[in-house]
């Protein structure tokens, strides 16, 4: 399951500079199938792209066991390998070192940073943060979440991860996603976006479900169809 086929394109933001996104988001809220998504389509544009793997909180979950699958479409992933982390289970991750320093490669910059608040001051490590104009911190919810199922949720969360430059519509509940359910996300997200004054980016999903839905949601934001990797990715 999934592949690395060509996909539709996926141009959120002007592609003619160099682009530089951080995805952040609740646990479970598909953030790190979003980021790989979102590299793999700049890859297929011909753009040299940079994917980093930023997730310290929850290190069963990486991207360590596609590494080599993603880097054979001509990416670099710079993620620790299976092998090297062995021993260390649930107990933690640290960052590879030249992961930190991540902002000063050439090219486009995705990075996959850990899940939650604590998980987003992540992106305090690197440097170059400050000197970066491009970067931008694009938030994923997940409306059917615990802590972010209502607006109020939402903006509670929000407020606490800092600078937020775009929120992604990433409501699902696994197999058993509708295409009413992410809807419903939409209406939720897009009422944060006005009280905030924070673009929405994209509403994401399975493909089979932006499908049924259409290139655009109830909310008029662009929909974008997305594999699913992570699933694949338990170590």
């Amino acid at each position: 399951m999934g592949k690395l086929k060509p996909q539709k394109d996926w141009r959120w933001f002007t592609i003619s500079k160099r682009i530089v996104e951080a995805y952040v988001g609740e646990y479970a809220s598909g953030k790190s199938e979003v980021a790989v998504n979102r590299a793999l389509e700049l890859a297929r544009a011909g753009r040299k792209v940079n994917l980093v793997d930023l997730d310290i909180v929850e290190p069963c979950y990486t991207l360590r066991p596609i590494k080599k699958e993603l880097e054979e479409t001509g990416m670099t992933v710079l993620a620790w390998e299976t092998r090297d982390t062995v021993g260390l289970g649930e107990a933690g991750n640290i960052i590879k070192p030249e992961c930190r320093w991540a902002l000063y490669r050439e090219g486009d910059v995705i990075l996959d940073i850990g899940y939650g608040v604590e998980g987003a001051k992540t992106l305090n490590l690197l440097e170059g943060v400050e000197e970066t104009p491009e970067l931008q911190v694009l938030a994923v919810i997940n409306a059917k979440r615990p802590m972010t199922s209502t607006v109020e949720e939402i903006l509670d969360y929000i407020k606490e991860l800092g600078p937020v430059h775009g929120l992604i519509n990433n409501t699902h509940l696994g197999d058993e996603t509708t295409p009413d359910i992410v809807q419903e996300g939409a209406r939720v997200v897009s009422e944060v976006s006005n009280i905030l004054g924070i673009p929405v980016v994209a509403t994401t999903a399975d493909q089979k479900v932006t499908k049924q839905i259409g290139p655009q949601d109830c909310m008029g934001n662009t929909v974008r169809p997305l594999v699913r990797y992570m699933l694949r990715t338990f170590w």
